[in-house]
């Protein structure tokens, strides 16, 4: 199979994923060669396009050598057996990192020319480019997709060798290749046109596809309901000023408070993916930071789940004292010590929470309270994170109310391998519509 140029070859590419057409979906081209590509595929499925933009993290001596990738957003990917086995230093790792933050920041600027990233949080991410040699730089694009919070990652392109595609094939939800000759030698030798694609072809593709794909995005919006309420808020419980995300979709059946464990935030890629969800589904979600970043930078704070149980109290009066949402019932969504600080806050007397859902969560941090949980508790935990899944149990078995207790198989902690996330947020998706909104 040879393609003309990289046009050609993104129509054809189009054709095999139209199975995608209707999803929450967004294109995303690797610059520069793949962007071309990626305009005719989001041109055909009436999607957005986007650049994904990667730096990988060379070990210092051995730069071919990836002991990490990092993306926008302060996305970051880090290969921890790597990172043990060549002794990388904390010091060593930043320093990298700042070099190629500084690069990434450089090139954004360059192509973006100040539009902001589309999110990616909780859609489907198609990563296109104009084939594959190696396979390092498409499979760095997938994890930094997946740290920001794509529900589903397909990785599409023209050509890749058969070893190639065989071990992406993997480590993505799926990957579309139209061709895999055993006679591989460079991506190039596949294209009749293969010239080199400039900085002002990027540039052009995306603000040709920002005008094409107006309508098909404002369609996407209207399927996924208006918002009543969009917005950055600040709330202050004991003189100190917490910031938070407010999202109330129109006719909200109830309002889910996120709890975030430890080094979260409501800036996390993993939040913000569960909470896309659960706005789809007509609740509203409030990403709240319990612990300013000072105070983040103590573990004591972050294990202070007392401390933070009372926070989320305040937080939860807040809402309620918002005279348009005074009448929606309200779940708990926590993660690692902030589900402990979930189930701690809705065990105090008339705390009235219509569900708690624990993804991946420390619940023993708040045992002494467990018995008196009266709010349905769906506890969420992967297979793979062994350790916190006997806690989970155990926790269970303490708890009076109604419990449920769901295993993501072959997930680890943090939900990261593919499709693992996607399946804890429709878990706590199913939970909280039965709770809060049971008509």
């Amino acid at each position: 199979m040879r393609f003309v140029n990289r046009a050609d070859a993104g129509r054809r590419l189009a054709g095999r994923l139209e199975h995608l057409r209707g999803q929450s979906l967004v294109v995303v081209g690797l610059p520069r060669g793949g962007v071309p590509v990626a305009f005719e595929v989001a041109r055909a499925l009436e999607a957005p396009l986007d650049i994904i933009l990667v730096r990988k993290l060379g070990v210092p001596y051995q730069p071919e050598l990836a002991m990490g990738a990092i993306g926008e957003e302060g996305v970051r990917v880090i290969n921890e057996d790597i990172v043990s086995r060549c002794e990388i230093s904390r010091r060593e790792l930043e320093d990298v990192e700042a070099r190629e933050r500084g690069e990434l920041a450089r090139r954004a600027d360059r192509f973006r020319r100040g539009r902001p990233p589309v999110p990616l949080a909780g859609r489907t991410v198609v990563i296109v480019d104009d084939g594959i040699a190696t396979g390092s730089t498409a499979l760095a694009a997938c994890a930094v997709a997946r740290a920001h919070g794509a529900a589903r990652v397909v990785l599409a392109v023209p050509v890749a060798p058969p070893e190639c595609a065989a071990r992406i094939k993997g480590v993505v939800d799926e990957l579309v290749c139209l061709h895999t000759p055993t006679a591989f030698f460079a991506v190039g030798q596949f294209y009749a046109d293969f010239d080199q694609t400039s900085d002002d072809e990027v540039v052009e593709c995306l603000e040709r596809a920002a005008k094409l794909a107006a309508s098909a995005t404002n369609n996407a919006t209207a399927a996924d309901g208006p918002h009543l309420r969009d917005e950055e808020i600040e709330v202050v419980v004991d003189g100190t000023r917490l910031g938070g995300r407010l999202t109330i979709p129109e006719h909200a059946g109830g309002i889910v408070v996120f709890a975030h464990g430890s080094g979260s935030s409501r800036h996390s890629p993993r939040n913000r993916a569960v909470a896309a969800v659960l706005n789809e589904a007509g609740l509203g979600t409030l990403l709240f930071d319990l612990l300013t970043r000072e105070e983040e930078s103590d573990r004591a704070n972050v294990f202070d789940v007392a401390g933070l149980a009372h926070r989320l109290v305040e937080v939860t009066a807040w809402v309620r004292s918002q005279s348009e949402y005074a009448s929606l019932p309200i779940g708990y969504f926590g993660a690692s010590t902030g589900a402990a600080a979930a189930l701690w806050a809705a065990a105090e007397p008339g705390a009235d929470i219509a569900a708690v859902v624990s993804r991946g969560g420390r619940p023993d941090l708040a045992d002494a309270r467990l018995g008196i949980v009266k709010s349905p508790t769906l506890l969420v935990v992967g297979g793979h994170d062994f350790t916190v899944l006997e806690l989970n149990r155990k926790a269970q078995s303490m708890m009076a109310c109604e419990t449920s207790l769901v295993v993501i198989p072959g997930a680890t902690h943090l939900f990261e391998e593919p499709g693992t996330l996607a399946q804890a947020a429709s878990a706590a998706r199913d939970w909280f519509v039965r709770h809060l909104t049971p008509n």
